[in-house]
């Protein structure tokens, strides 16, 4: 591309230096043929893999993409906590483990919010800051300043700034850079193919680190945010989390290598060999939920008078993949005791599995269904 400058280091009054990335809302040209075949190939992808809006009842599915992408992304930050345990109540949560839980679950309302706000909001300031908001709900973002700009100096790595890994921009500066990033997201008249686009808005965004905390989360979630509101994805189905975690050293090393290399290309790839793996995973787990459900489909039509009962338990399943006999009776509007007959049938053909830890008030997991997200 025509050169390209990230930014400089600025020596603050205290000693530490800070880095001042360029604004992005400028005329952009690339000529990597690498990156170019690259992008070729992500935009065939994620064509197959929205394609299944159109031909599934993809909200039926959707749930279980937002539960990975929230307990994956939660997971690089170092909470742990599981896809299954996203459907418990918090009282079934282990004391130990409910603030991880309430961070995953915060997160799924967090995007969730922001896929509706699209309809009334542009990808804006105004959007992040709503989003950030929701995500640290709870103990844990109390004094993190949520929906709010950082009003002091932040960093990354280290126990304190004089050995940090990396140091953003002061927060006098934040103002100015988060209006550019959001001038640049929906500059019409700039001709940058989207995904390229998004890859240079996550770069940034990272590196001016806006909040206290939160950044890394609230950055991957923009990524999928971006793609929907220029419909690119007509539902949020691609989430790089799992990319970036798998490959963890390499895309920090990355985005560290544009502050100090200037190189804006070699993250350009990283990020759309990401999107092309995450893509072909989502169209391979859409391919194996139809293959389960044909499946289902065959075993179901062979219960007889319970079959009906059957096929609405698990068009519920496919939402909420942990069921009890309560939620059977609502959900078929039938007695307890054709739910725990239905339990039964269901577990003897190894459609739900027993997840209890006691005898009382048993819960079933939709196993096979679950694996695929694993």
């Amino acid at each position: 591309m025509n050169y390209f400058r990230s930014g400089q280091y600025i020596k603050q009054i205290s000693g530490y230096q800070s880095f001042q990335p360029e604004l992005i809302n400028k005329d952009w040209s690339f000529t990597d043929n690498q990156m170019l075949y690259l992008l070729s190939k992500a935009d065939r992808i994620i064509g197959r893999l929205d394609m299944y809006s159109n031909h599934v009842d993809i909200d039926q599915y959707i749930r279980l993409h937002i539960a990975k992408e929230a307990t994956t992304s939660s997971k690089i930050e170092g909470t742990q906590t599981n896809i299954q345990d996203i459907f418990l109540n918090k009282d079934e949560i282990q004391i130990s483990k409910r603030d991880d839980w309430e961070e995953v679950t915060n997160y799924i309302e967090a995007m969730n919010h922001a896929v509706e706000q699209l309809h009334r909001l542009p990808f804006s300031s105004r959007l992040i800051k709503q989003t950030h908001k929701i995500l640290l709900k709870g103990e844990r973002g109390t004094h993190k300043q949520p929906g709010e700009f950082r009003n002091s100096q932040n960093w990354i790595g280290g126990a304190r700034l004089s050995d940090a890994t990396f140091i953003p921009p002061t927060h006098q500066s934040i103002s100015e850079l988060m209006s550019d990033l959001e001038k640049f997201a929906n500059n019409e008249d700039n001709t940058i193919p989207d995904l390229l686009k998004i890859g240079i808005i996550h770069y940034q965004f990272e590196t001016i680190h806006s909040f206290l905390d939160g950044n890394g989360r609230v950055g991957r979630l923009l990524i999928t945010l971006y793609l929907v509101d220029k419909g690119i994805l007509k539902r949020p189905v691609l989430y790089l989390s799992e990319f970036f975690e798998s490959n963890r050293f390499l895309y920090y090393d990355n985005l560290m290598r544009v502050r100090t290399h200037n190189d804006i290309e070699q993250w350009l790839k990283f990020f759309l060999t990401g999107i092309i793996a995450i893509a072909q995973k989502g169209v391979d787990t859409f391919d194996n939920i139809l293959k389960l459900k044909k499946d289902l489909d065959h075993q179901i039509n062979q219960m007889g008078n319970r079959s009906a009962d059957a096929r609405q338990v698990i068009y519920h399943l496919y939402k909420d993949p942990i069921v009890d006999a309560k939620k059977i009776m609502n959900i078929t509007g039938r007695s307890s005791a054709t739910a725990y007959q239905l339990i039964k049938n269901l577990e003897e053909m190894g459609i739900i599995r027993d997840i209890s830890k006691s005898q009382r008030n048993k819960r079933y997991i939709f196993k096979d269904y679950i694996r695929l997200f694993e």
